[in-house]
């Protein structure tokens, strides 16, 4: 059985994450792609295509991207890559207290560009991905012409 994991699955978005994919076969190409669907329902994705190691596992932080949204060594580039499905939009968390952004990471079997709505993924996950901690106080900034926010500690 093929397991994804992120860890931790609840961190603030400027914090780093580890990626894991267990199970696969040894050497299996396989494609992760991530999603997530923004406050006014517009998704934005990425994807990147690997190939497992001796022990059929991939880790984004260790193993290369063979191509896809980017190639290389990214350990957050699935995060850093997300497009919009529609052009000339853009990825903006306007609720940072009240929610986090779900991002869904999925792994497919082969290079998978994701136009067939029937391929089901091998297995998948979900991140939180926070705007603002615990006990931050917003206070909102209005003085003549400028606006605001003040972001205080707990």
């Amino acid at each position: 059985m093929v397991e994804v994991t992120v860890t931790p699955e609840s961190s603030l978005a400027d914090r780093p994450v580890q990626i894991r994919v267990r199970g696969l076969s040894p050497s299996q190409l396989v494609t992760l792609r991530a999603w997530l669907k923004d406050e006014q329902g517009e998704r934005f994705q990425s994807r990147a295509f690997f190939r497992a190691d001796g022990a059929g596992e991939v880790d984004p932080g260790l193993h290369a991207a063979l191509g896809g949204s980017y190639s290389g060594v990214w350990p957050m580039g699935l995060f850093w890559f997300l497009q919009p499905d529609t052009l000339f939009r853009r990825l903006v968390k306007r609720d940072v207290a009240g929610s986090p952004f779900r991002v869904w990471l999925e792994v497919f079997d082969g290079l998978s560009l994701g136009m067939d709505p029937q391929e089901q993924p091998l297995g998948s996950c979900e991140a939180k991905r926070w705007y603002m901690s615990p006990g931050v106080q917003r206070v909102p900034i209005r003085e003549g012409r400028v606006r605001g926010a003040l972001f205080l500690p707990p």
